[in-house]
């Protein structure tokens, strides 16, 4: 999940202003720490000024105005209650909007022609081989202040078509040099930045993990025997853990769901009872679809993985793992908004929890979804009235009126 709760500069101010961490996000790691997560990781933490997911990204580049003690602020809230906080270490490359990235930069110049509610893309600039060092070196600078400010590791971005993610995949690397061909060569600046991290991060408590594509859904994407690989190779690296996903902008994993993994809940868990008996020491998660306790303790007891991811699910309720350690539920609240705009309706509650609002939207309710979508096409409406200009989230904000009631769950 993507929160987008950071300051950003106001038209005309420096860009160093933006990704300083604000009330609202504190407020939200605080509530995710008192809910007994053993791992929170954090979303698309940027590791370059100009190059952002989505307005509101928090950024650790440097501490020009103090922010590695603003961010242990948000650590000390995160691990209050025994929970570990990794932060999820992300570069768009060719998949960031033109009004917030106008300039950017991939693995080769292939065009991402896609738009919807405002959000288009500039081709991008392939990186040169120079670049593609000082870009390792800028991985290993925010590992390195995140291990200042109180993270207990960091998650290397391989997945959803950003950058590394580019990289490693056939459709958007076509080079010739070093950094393309084989999947050795798609994936040598993904272990250059896990040696830059060790290299400036020698902590060894310190956690490295890596977030992957199982599949991309799309012809000549990422295939299953290509992650195999690479994750064999990620174990060699002393990577860990694994955590699988799937998807990009133009293949989205949601839309490609097979019979099979609905009736089990986790769209790749089918990948991961693959890989899993292959690793020895490299820990395996799924983070994608399941929602039952029984669906996540039979992934588990089945052997298909370690351990089981959860997003939107925290949103709507943040305290929904310590409810299902206590058997208090045995499953998350239904999403009754559709497919793929319920990630962005998730981004609603997770700022509703971020202003300390008392109730969480209930997308299990059917006012609340269709009062969501009002919202949304407002918002929508609005963000075009005003481009090239970017002003907020692009999150729907407003109080809920059926909601969840979590701070007395």
């Amino acid at each position: 999940m993507t929160e987008r709760l950071c300051e950003w500069n106001k038209e005309g101010e420096d860009i160093s202003k933006r990704g300083y961490p604000t009330l609202e996000y504190l407020n939200l790691y605080k509530r995710w720490g008192e809910g007994e997560i053993g791992i929170i990781v954090s979303g698309n933490t940027m590791v370059r000024y100009d190059a952002v997911e989505a307005f509101g990204n928090p950024i650790l580049v440097d501490d020009h105005d103090g922010r590695i003690a603003k961010y242990r602020e948000v650590t000390d809230a995160a691990k209050a209650h025994g929970s570990l906080i990794v932060a999820q270490l992300s570069h768009p490359g060719r998949q960031g909007s033109k009004y917030l990235n106008p300039n950017p930069v991939s693995a080769s110049d292939v065009h991402l022609k896609i738009e919807w509610a405002g959000n288009a893309f500039n081709k991008p600039k392939p990186l040169s081989i120079p670049e593609i060092k000082d870009m390792v070196k800028s991985w290993g600078e925010t590992a390195y202040l995140c291990w200042k400010a109180g993270f207990d590791g960091v998650q290397v971005h391989c997945a959803h078509g950003y950058l590394l993610a580019q990289f490693l995949s056939l459709t958007t690397n076509h080079r010739t040099d070093e950094y393309g061909g084989d999947l050795n060569n798609r994936s040598k600046i993904v272990f250059e930045i896990i040696e830059e991290i060790r290299r400036r991060v020698t902590d060894p408590k310190f956690i490295i993990c890596v977030k992957l594509n199982s599949v991309e859904f799309q012809d000549k994407g990422t295939t299953p025997d290509d992650a195999k690989e690479l994750c064999l190779k990620l174990e060699e690296a002393r990577v860990d853990f694994v955590d699988l996903s799937g998807g990009t902008f133009e293949g989205r994993a949601f839309e490609h769901k097979k019979q099979s993994t609905i009736a089990r809940e986790a769209y790749f868990i089918e990948f991961a009872e693959m890989i899993r008996p292959l690793l020895k020491k490299t820990k395996v998660y799924v983070t994608g679809g399941l929602r039952t306790a029984s669906g996540m303790v039979k992934a588990v007891s089945d052997g298909a993985t370690d351990g089981i991811g959860i997003g939107r699910p925290l949103a709507a309720e943040p305290f929904l793992v310590k409810e299902l350690l206590a058997g208090k539920v045995t499953g998350a609240i239904e999403n009754y908004v559709p497919l793929p705009m319920n990630t962005q309706a998730s981004g609603t509650q997770l700022h509703q929890i971020g202003h300390g609002h008392d109730l969480i939207s209930d997308w299990s309710v059917e006012s609340e979804v269709k009062k969501w979508k009002e919202e949304n096409e407002k918002e929508t409406q609005r963000k075009l009235s005003i481009l090239p200009k970017v002003d907020s989230s692009g999150y729907p904000f407003f109080k809920a009126e059926a909601g969840f009631a979590y701070l007395r769950a």
